[in-house]
């Protein structure tokens, strides 16, 4: 696999179009912490870390559903800086992802962020994905 977070990403993707409950990916460090830029926006009801017999783990997200119209709180995902083609942006021309109404998700050098945290710290880093 060339991409895991391109594979992360599409399998999010494909477990919120068949309406599961809950998702299992293969655990990195860099996919834990962009699980939990997703719990601390509020994207994903809930995740762990579930160690297996190999080193790598799993990460077991729970999704999160409106109760009325069963639609996901996830309406778009999309993988902006790829391993071809790395998205970098400084401070100062950070995206906005639907005029604020979306988060981009970014690796800098204080760690994982979402662009209004890394706004507000004043650094830049690597486009990871959007989130709306």
């Amino acid at each position: 696999m060339t991409d895991p977070i391109a594979d992360y990403l599409t399998r999010l993707r494909n477990a919120m179009k068949a309406n599961h409950r809950i998702v299992e990916v293969p655990a990195s460090n860099l996919k834990k912490e962009i699980t939990r830029v997703l719990y601390e926006k509020g994207y994903i009801l809930k995740y762990k870390f579930e160690p297996t017999e190999n080193k790598q783990g799993v990460i077991k997200i729970a999704l999160k559903y409106d109760d009325q119209t069963r639609r996901s709180a996830i309406t778009s995902l999309k993988r902006v800086s790829t391993p071809g083609l790395r998205k970098y942006s400084n401070q100062s021309d950070l995206p906005r992802v639907m005029n604020g109404l979306g988060i981009a998700i970014l690796t800098t050098s204080k760690g994982v962020m979402s662009d209004k945290e890394a706004r507000q710290l004043g650094i830049g880093g690597e486009v990871l994905c959007f989130v709306l």
